[in-house]
């Protein structure tokens, strides 16, 4: 299938528990999906999206975690242990998945589609940790933002995906 005819109901990954997730269980909802790190200047935004996640979840948002370690190793840990820090230090409910990569040849699916459909300011590639991709109710990316945007800067965004 072409990437322009994909959404994100054909992908799936591994979640941190280490079981598969069908995305297409996200199908139907407005969906951000961010690629994150424990040890970066941005790791705060955890709060700040688990606060968007707290907001909206009622009205169909879900926030899908993807750690990467593939910027200055700001993901060292394993599974278990990304797991357990952002339990502790940020309360995140929001689904986290395995460690990926997001550029180069070992880049997940996800994220090779992701950029397809939303490049940024370096093209294709991801600039750095807590990129994220707004998806909308059909299951098609609405926008992407960079680092710097701000989880509470989206709240217009996502209140306006929720409406359609």
């Amino acid at each position: 299938m072409a990437d322009d005819q994909r959404t994100l109901s054909d992908f799936r990954a591994t979640r941190l528990d280490g079981t598969d997730q069908d995305l297409a269980e996200y199908e139907g909802k407005v969906v951000l999906v961010v690629n994150t790190a424990s040890k970066c200047g941005f790791t705060p935004q955890y709060k700040g999206l688990q606060k968007l996640y707290e907001d909206h979840r009622d009205d169909g948002l879900v926030v899908l975690g993807f750690p990467c370690d593939q910027f200055a190793h700001q993901e060292p840990g394993d599974d278990e242990q990304i797991g357990a820090f952002c339990e502790r230090n940020f309360g995140v409910e929001f689904p986290m998945f395995s460690k990926i990569e997001v550029n180069g040849a070992g880049a997940h699916p996800l994220y090779t589609w992701l950029k397809a459909q939303k490049s940024g300011l370096l093209g294709g590639r991801i600039k750095w940790n807590f990129t994220k991709f707004l998806i909308g109710r059909d299951g098609q990316v609405v926008a992407r933002f960079g680092p710097n945007t701000k989880p509470v800067d989206l709240q217009g965004e996502v209140v306006e995906a929720l409406r359609r």
